[in-house]
């Protein structure tokens, strides 16, 4: 043994490493070396072992490593609701079978349950962080950190009273006490989390804004999400919901809109002007049919584009790399060009413009020194992702979940040759069942 080498916990070897920062950089034949959940190094594999001595090298010779992916916009225990609304626009969606569901059955063990279920779902895919919004925030809370996942947990706000919370104040004081409680937690972040401008009042805006400010927490919310949502406001209000945000000074750096589908060349531009982030839903944005997002347009007014699955409600899948893929299939499709942006483009919005928007950029969403391993291996052997010429360009239009292997967090290996090592399958799969068979038995009266 040559004692001169550096002591490390891992060395991860691949046959590609894709930073995402330097962009569009492909690294061949290179290794991560990593020590107390920190990336410490990248380097060729030909110098990786006479420089480091680890406790466990990784050889992983048939894989690409990319940045954990991050789902920038869900709602992870409506996980357990997969499939009971689907065929509806959202607002038929919404108030016929979503809200009466919630109102019946959201308790603190549903959402214990179906966040844990949502976090197996969504380490299988590779994604090691998201921003959710939900009611019973501690528990969402509880159930990441069984999984060992990031998580920005959403201080859910709305003026309706539900089995959460009873007004405006109560959701604000309960959410705020959860940030409290966690907010020491190394995965853990917080937003304030208003619904939508349709369910939330101006008054109700100007706390959370003061409280934003207070405390320093991004704020995520549903933004023209559908030509009704602006309808709604318009008769409510006079005006459309993003110039009512701009009357209440909510646009700026720290916040979040959420599917940003119906917009002018104007509302482009405020957004642009006051460094919004937008949180891109392809899927949910097609199933529910309110529309193609202007991708194209937000990135040419250097916007801070990510992408999100929503709900398993709404999608009805938590994949990440498959919103990838159909947001760069409708970006081409809504521009009527095929070369306007590029693979790499879209594993940079899945992965460090949405670190970006959550304040988190320089702890995730690139593989770079110093930055927490937050790692995804996708495996490259199988012969439907062969011949390879490109691997990002795989990645995007190939790529799908059953090829990840392997994920990281904090250094620490949440799934291992594609087996959850933080949560149990056969458990998840028994709660699973017991919700399904509770709530199908309301739906059929």
């Amino acid at each position: 043994m040559n004692h001169s080498r550096i002591i490390v916990d891992t060395i991860i070897e691949a046959k590609w490493i894709i930073p995402v920062d330097p962009y569009e950089v492909v690294l061949d034949q290179h290794a991560i070396v990593i020590d107390k959940g920190i990336i410490v190094d990248i380097l060729p594999l030909s110098t990786t072992r006479s420089r480091y001595h680890a406790q466990e090298i990784i050889s992983l010779d048939q894989h690409a490593l990319i940045p954990g992916l991050i789902n920038l916009h869900t709602h992870a225990a409506m996980t357990l609701m997969r499939g009971i609304a689907d065929d509806l626009p959202l607002m038929e969606w919404l108030n016929k079978r979503i809200w009466p569901t919630e109102h019946q059955f959201i308790n603190p063990q549903f959402v214990f349950d179906g966040t844990q279920l949502a976090c197996a779902e969504m380490i299988t895919g590779g994604i090691t962080c998201f921003n959710d919004m939900y009611f019973f925030p501690d528990s969402c809370a509880e159930a990441v950190i069984s999984s060992g996942m990031r998580a920005a947990i959403g201080m859910v706000v709305i003026d309706s009273p539900t089995t959460y919370a009873n007004d405006c104040e109560d959701y604000l004081a309960k959410g705020l006490k959860v940030r409290d409680r966690y907010q020491d937690h190394s995965l853990l972040s917080f937003c304030l989390a208003p619904h939508a401008p349709y369910t939330v009042s101006d008054s109700t805006l100007r706390n959370i804004l003061t409280y934003a400010e207070q405390i320093n927490v991004p704020i995520h919310m549903h933004i023209h999400e559908s030509s009704s949502e602006i309808q709604i406001n318009l008769e409510s209000t006079g005006i459309r919901p993003i110039e009512r945000l701009r009357q209440l000074d909510l646009l700026g750096p720290d916040l979040i809109a959420v599917h940003m589908v119906h917009l002018t060349d104007y509302e482009i531009k405020l957004i642009s002007q006051h460094g919004c982030s937008v949180a891109h839903c392809p899927s949910s944005n097609l199933k529910l049919a309110n529309g193609i997002a202007p991708v194209q347009a937000l990135l040419e007014q250097d916007i801070n584009v990510g992408i999100g699955t929503d709900s398993a409600a709404s999608n009805n899948r938590l994949d990440i790399l498959s919103e990838m893929r159909q947001a760069a299939l409708l970006t081409k499709l809504n521009s009527e060009k095929a070369g306007i942006l590029s693979a790499h483009q879209f594993l940079k919005m899945a992965t460090l413009n949405s670190a970006k928007a959550l304040g988190l950029e320089k702890t995730i969403g690139s593989l770079s020194i110093g930055k927490a391993a937050d790692i995804t291996a996708i495996d490259f052997s199988h012969f439907n992702l062969q011949p390879c010429y490109d691997p990002v360009s795989h990645l995007v239009y190939i790529a799908d979940r059953e090829h990840v292997s392997h994920v990281w967090v904090n250094g620490k290996i949440l799934l291992n040759n594609k087996q959850l090592m933080t949560l149990n399958s056969q458990e998840l799969q028994y709660r699973a069942n017991f919700w399904q068979e509770r709530i199908a038995t309301t739906l059929k009266h």
